[in-house]
């Protein structure tokens, strides 16, 4: 009896969950009109914050119905890998030394292509970034493209659709780009090992389709930012001082360590104290580090961890009992209200899964990834750094799955298709 009422506690308070992600501009509003509660609203209008709040609640609901001692147990029965490893390699990505090292080389590859500048190097943000993710992993890759394209699409001067429509490119070529390897992909990583999908596999199979999908969602994007980027550049960064290459290649072979190590905590986790030390040692080449993004992106999916993990009773059955082409279109949709690396793990789970069918499963996920937040892992950590150029400091659900319809759509045909 307990079970069935904490499973159905469970997936209605997912769907408060995923209606509250849609209401974050609605409490950011109200934190202005309301200063009294300037505080609680505004943390409540914070995307990031969602799912761990309803998390939260969940497990006391729990505790209500069965006891502490079993919502405690679910709780630490939960993996938290994904969580930490996010916070970490969010936080090494953006340091100074990485950022500025691609930057670099983005900028001196934009300088010689046959375009303007500006508009060469958003192409290069929303194109090479993403496909770099391959190599360097999703979230990773998402840091340093959000970081990158802020100061340059995600501004007050840019209108807002416009914004939007960057936002949902972004999303999805993160999501796709991170196809031409087996372990870059959350959605991936869940199924690689069962069913023995190299990254020889990977690129053949996937990844040249991604790749060809996510050049030419780029190329439409930047299409539509020519006009705001040329007419209104972005102003010039002031000049900085060199980083000494020592302190780069520490900075690359840390994050290099930590992708390497990203199934054991234990191992990137005292890599990151490492980091940490050495930020401090040599603080006059650093920047502030992104903690408290980091922290809250971390937040928020170690509640979509133990918020989906109450979920498999009512996805299984769906995923399980599609056809290949039918699946393919339901793990599209399903990737908006679940986050993608869960759905392919359900499918991972179903005995006697066909090829087609695993393929469909893969693909219908990648492709949504950029629907909503929730959709892909990194999302989270892209709309933590870029929020601030958006109206009321926020990203609108609804605003973003408009955005993101034409190159999911784009995705979608390049794995249907080709």
């Amino acid at each position: 009896m307990h079970t069935h009422a904490i499973q159905w506690t469970a997936a209605a308070i997912f769907g408060l969950a995923l209606l509250h992600t849609f209401a974050a501009p609605l409490f950011e509003r109200l934190s202005h009109h309301h200063p009294r509660h300037a505080g609680l609203f505004h943390l409540l209008g914070e995307v990031e914050v969602v799912f761990g709040f309803w998390a939260i609640v969940l497990v006391l609901a729990m505790a209500a119905v069965s006891g502490g001692g079993e919502a405690l147990r679910y709780a630490e029965s939960r993996n938290y890998t994904e969580p930490l490893f996010v916070f970490v390699v969010m936080v090494i990505a953006a340091s100074s030394p990485v950022l500025r090292t691609v930057a670099a080389v983005v900028d001196a590859t934009a300088r010689r292509m046959p375009l303007p500048t500006p508009l060469a190097s958003a192409w290069l943000g929303l194109a090479a970034v993403p496909l770099l993710g391959s190599l360097v992993t999703e979230p990773a890759a998402m840091t340093i493209a959000a970081l990158m394209l802020a100061p340059q699409i995600f501004r007050p001067a840019v209108p807002e659709r416009v914004k939007y429509f960057a936002l949902g490119t972004l999303f999805v070529n993160v999501s796709i780009g991170g196809t031409l390897t087996s372990y870059a992909a959350p959605p991936v990583l869940m199924v690689a090992g069962t069913w023995q999908w190299d990254s020889a596999f990977m690129f053949a199979t996937f990844g040249w389709k991604a790749a060809l999908a996510v050049l030419l969602n780029a190329t439409v994007c930047a299409a539509v930012l020519r006009r705001h980027l040329l007419a209104d550049p972005p102003a010039t960064a002031r000049s900085l001082p060199p980083v000494p290459l020592a302190v780069v290649a520490v900075h690359l072979a840390l994050l290099a360590g930590v992708v390497l190590s990203a199934h054991h905590p234990v191992v990137f986790l005292a890599l990151f104290l490492m980091f940490l030390g050495y930020t401090q040692a040599y603080a006059r080449h650093q920047s502030p580090l992104i903690l408290k993004e980091a922290l809250l992106v971390g937040f928020f999916l170690a509640g979509l961890v133990v918020l989906g993990g109450m979920q498999q009773w009512w996805l299984q059955p769906i995923v399980s009992g599609l056809q290949p082409l039918a699946l393919f279109a339901g793990a599209l949709g399903l990737t908006a209200v679940t986050d993608n690396a869960a759905l392919t793990y359900l499918g991972s789970l179903i005995e006697g899964i066909s090829d087609p069918a695993k393929y469909m499963l893969v693909a219908g996920a990648v492709a949504g990834g950029g629907l909503t937040v929730i959709a892909n892992a990194p999302n989270p950590a892209g709309i933590a750094l870029v929020k601030g150029g958006f109206a009321d400091g926020t990203v609108g659900m609804g605003a973003l799955l408009l955005g993101a319809l034409l190159p999911t759509a784009v995705a979608a045909a390049a794995f249907l298709l080709l």
